[in-house]
């Protein structure tokens, strides 16, 4: 056939995972199947003519497609198989006798199984390799051999085609086997075998049954799928990520050859998108990303948490102590002042009185943080024009020649509910106490931003920053990194209470360490609008 001067070019049909993957897929290739039997069919007919049609015949070798080749041969077992069954009985080489194959024997044949076995069978004597037959193995060199060939890049030419890497590889032979030493063992055998060949009954066997039809009919049995759609495919691409030609790698780790593909294939339900090795990357990235950022929220409600604790036990301690001080604390304050009012001015008495009345009353407004700590306040909640209300704020305190202030909003919509005396006085303390950080000095910055569910108010100074190691205590009870007598520590706590009451958010970044950047502190607190 190869050699006639209309060759057309044709495929070999000798290996019957490629003659279905042709019938099934490449349907239109089908005339181009040599119409030649394969050697099991062959040896079949053989047999047959040898011993009578009625011949129960069973064919043992490394193929799984073989098993629905034909109905020629009447069972079909693989070399895994027929070794199960050996072990089963018992069998093994050194309880049996060897003996030799029934005539007819093979000659050159027996080389078929190795790779290029066909090829060196057919006695071909190319001047130049491939000049007429092309020899493609394994599962992609095949596809892509059937594919130039279908679009005419190398017609006019046989391809020898084998899905496996030669049938002594095939996927019913024993695992774990090394290509190339079988190969050696095969070549061996072949050598010795024609060494001692009876060429002269060989020579009577092909001449008996040269007579026999050797040829092999195959029809087409479509079972491709309907192409999608552009716009299926490119959904499809879009939804790996895959948005331009850019973003597609070709890199076959999916199983096919290029992303669109892929695509199509997803677009029949043969595929999944998280076979796209690139796509599932991202995805692992992004869902380690979220769970960082999950893990965050949990220790921040955590942190939160124990902190609302925390403030209720303090609260119902400093409701006891405060009832329990005020009694007394009222008495000193008032007889303090009686004698105060007795003694004469610039007496020593007087002076000492006058301490004693300024420390009571330093106790009384103690006292008094202590109550409005404890107390559990409801908040009345009034639209407010929050741009204003923060522009209020930074005009109700003092600031220093030495600190100047701005203020900045980007928000669209500025109404908002909100308790206003008690939200005025968180943003005043937080302003006071940015002051109080920049003696030397420095820029005060409030701002307001937001969005359609929650409103920011920001207070940001240059002072000198809070330590790393005072950041968790910010908001307990009584602690304070002023001067004594200059801060009782209840400040930030009515803080924290008063947006917790809002149903808010506070969050405290800092950094006291010029080695590390701008010293200053931003505290941002975010409530949601109450609309």
């Amino acid at each position: 056939m190869i050699k006639d001067s209309d060759y057309e070019g044709d495929i070999s049909s000798d290996c019957p995972a490629i003659v279905y993957f042709i019938r099934h897929y490449h349907p239109d290739m089908v005339p181009y199947l040599a119409p030649i039997a394969s050697p099991m069919v062959a040896m079949s007919r053989v047999m047959k003519k040898k011993h009578g049609e009625g011949l129960k015949v069973v064919f043992i070798g490394p193929c799984f497609a073989k098993k629905a080749e034909t109905t020629e041969v009447d069972e079909a077992l693989t070399f895994r198989e027929l070794r199960e069954m050996f072990d089963s009985l018992n069998i093994r080489p050194e309880n049996i006798d060897p003996s030799d194959f029934d005539p007819p024997h093979s000659g050159k044949g027996a080389i078929f199984p190795i790779s290029r076995g066909l090829y060196y069978t057919a006695n071909n004597h190319e001047v130049i390799p491939e000049e007429r037959v092309i020899i493609a193995e394994g599962q992609v060199n095949y596809k892509e051999a059937i594919r130039e060939f279908e679009d005419g890049y190398i017609r006019k030419k046989h391809l020898m085609l084998l899905c496996c890497e030669g049938c002594i590889m095939g996927p019913g032979t024993s695992p774990g086997g090394k290509r190339f030493a079988r190969s050696n063992a095969v070549g061996e055998y072949v050598t010795r075998k024609l060494q001692a060949i009876d060429t002269t009954a060989w020579d009577q066997d092909m001449e008996e049954y040269c007579k026999i039809d050797l040829s092999q009919s195959f029809t087409p049995e479509d079972r491709r799928l309907a192409a999608p759609g552009n716009e299926e495919v490119l959904k499809a691409l879009q939804s790996m990520g895959k948005f331009s030609p850019q973003d597609h790698l070709n890199c076959g780790a999916c199983g096919y050859d290029t992303c669109v593909d892929h695509a199509g294939a997803i677009v029949k339900g043969l595929a999944e998108t998280e076979m796209c090795l690139p796509y599932a990357i991202e995805k692992l990235h992004d869902s380690i990303d979220n769970l960082n950022v999950s893990n965050e929220k949990l220790a921040r409600a955590k942190a939160a948490l124990k902190q609302s604790e925390k403030l209720a036990h303090m609260g119902q301690l400093s409701a006891g102590i405060a009832h329990e001080l005020n009694n007394p604390l009222g008495v000193i304050t008032m007889y303090s002042n009686i004698l105060m009012d007795e003694a004469k001015e610039g007496d020593a008495v007087h002076e000492d009185l006058k301490l004693i009345v300024e420390q009571a009353e330093r106790c009384k407004k103690i006292v008094s943080g202590l109550l409005n700590f404890a107390r559990k306040n409801q908040v009345t909640l009034t639209e407010t024009d929050v741009v204003k209300f923060m522009q209020h704020s930074l005009n109700s305190i003092i600031k220093p020649e030495n600190i100047s202030s701005s203020f900045e909003s980007t928000i669209t919509d500025p109404v908002a509910k909100l308790d206003i005396d008690q939200m005025m006085q968180v943003l005043t303390n937080l302003e006071k106490n940015a002051i109080e950080a920049m003696p030397d000095g420095g820029n005060l910055h409030v701002s307001v931003e937001g969005d359609d569910e929650e409103v920011t108010f920001i207070v940001k100074d240059t002072g000198s920053g809070i330590k790393k190691e005072n950041m968790d205590k910010l908001f307990t009870p009584f602690f304070t990194t002023k001067e004594m007598g200059k801060g009782t520590g209840l400040g930030l706590a009515l803080i924290y209470g008063i947006v917790k009451m809002h149903k808010g958010k506070i969050h405290v970044d800092s950094n006291a360490d010029p080695l590390q950047g701008p010293t200053g502190t931003t505290f941002r607190i975010t409530v949601p609008r109450g609309n």
